[in-house]
């Protein structure tokens, strides 16, 4: 699951606001927090998911923040009854409208945290944010509600504070909550968030066994909004059970210049590994999301910008992992068309021969529609 990165924008005058604001839409924040009269003018600042303290249940904002002048800020003492508490009735009046709600708890000690857990399971988003404790609270409410469909938001300050949130008991809290006018801090929380919301894949090197021309074809070249540096590329294949790790075109070449943002993929026909889906090359279109890998099995997100499908010689290549299953991809005949060794180096189909090894990643599950089943399903 994508951790979410919250911007909080709701102190100091306008300018200041904006500037926080503005920031996190450039930096590909998920949302901001603002206050309930800052909600039409945030946005006309761009699209981006607005939260906003208040109790109005007709507010433009897609997410209304209850906690602030009430028992979750420490405004108000906490109840010794959940029946008697100003921000429970708040949540159960704005539920009844079917409206989006967090609910904001500072964590001061085990009384708020218990707090926390409670209105936790009854909001769609909790922000807990700690004061002198951070990680046993957070670990806790991880541990309570992590069966709630919930997700925590965790107050944070600085890029420590963010990995710390995002790891906390392996799983980490669903985003953050950053308070910062660093645009530097900014840009390290969103690209924390994104390492940390991808788990890695497993590559394994595969033998080469066969590599011939089979003719002319249809290629797919997927051009791509995101630049991508030696050792990745994308997994693709003909079968769903096994895919090349091909790589990118961002090694220079005395035959043309680099397109570091190009994966010259395969033939129309060939499956991509999309998170964890698959798509044929041919349906893939502007906009639409692949999934960038490198050497070392890390994966990124990517934006696809262009996908352009022309004639070309074609080149079958065919590997054989150690367990003997076989790993089959039709790529076009070029020089700068390259799959990655077992070294981690990208490697010219021109230049691979029978005996090579080259990473490939392999599943045991068939493909229906792009999604893993467990049924027979034979692929040659």
């Amino acid at each position: 699951m994508k951790k979410q990165v919250w911007i909080r924008a709701d102190e100091g005058d306008w300018e200041e606001k904006k500037e926080r604001i503005t920031g996190g839409l450039e930096s590909g924040a998920d949302c901001v927090l603002v206050e309930a009269e800052d909600v039409d003018k945030t946005k006309e600042l761009g699209d981006i998911k607005i939260a906003a303290f208040t109790d109005n249940a007709d507010t433009a904002a897609d997410i209304i923040v209850i906690g602030r002048g009430g028992e979750g800020d420490g405004t108000l003492p906490l109840p010794v009854d959940m029946s008697n508490s100003r921000d429970f009735e708040q949540l159960a009046t704005l539920r009844r409208q079917k409206k989006s709600i967090a609910a904001l708890v500072v964590i001061q000690d085990k009384k708020y945290e218990k707090f926390a857990a409670a209105i936790g399971t009854e909001c769609d988003y909790l922000i807990a944010i700690g004061t002198d404790w951070k990680v046993i609270p957070l670990e806790n409410l991880i541990a309570q509600l992590q069966e709630k469909e919930v997700s925590i938001i965790s107050g944070v300050r600085d890029a420590d504070e963010v990995k710390l949130a995002l790891e906390t008991m392996e799983h980490g809290s669903d985003g953050v909550l950053l308070d910062t006018a660093n645009p530097d801090t900014l840009k390290e929380t969103v690209k924390l968030a994104e390492e940390a919301g991808v788990e890695g894949i497993d590559l394994v090197p595969a033998t080469i066994t066969k590599i011939e021309p089979v003719g002319m074809g249809d290629r797919v070249c997927v051009d791509t909004c995101n630049l991508m540096e030696r050792g990745e590329g994308m997994l693709v294949g003909s079968q769903s059970s096994g895919m090349f790790l091909v790589h990118s075109e961002s090694e220079e070449s005395p035959y043309v210049a680099s397109r570091p943002f190009r994966v010259n993929a395969g033939a129309v026909h060939a499956y991509v590994k999309i998170g964890d889906k698959t798509r044929y090359l041919s349906e893939l279109e502007a906009g639409d999301e692949v999934t960038i890998v490198n050497s070392e099995g890390q994966q990124r997100k990517g934006i696809v910008g262009r996908v352009k499908i022309e004639r070309r010689p074609l080149m079958l290549v065919e590997a054989q992992s150690k367990d003997g299953n076989t790993v089959k991809n039709i790529l076009q005949n070029a020089e700068t068309i390259k799959l990655v060794s077992s070294n981690g180096k990208p490697v010219s189909i021109a230049s691979l021969k029978e005996g090579d090894e080259v990473l490939v990643h392999m599943e045991d599950t068939g493909r229906h529609f792009g999604m893993k089943v467990q049924e027979t399903i034979i692929e040659k």
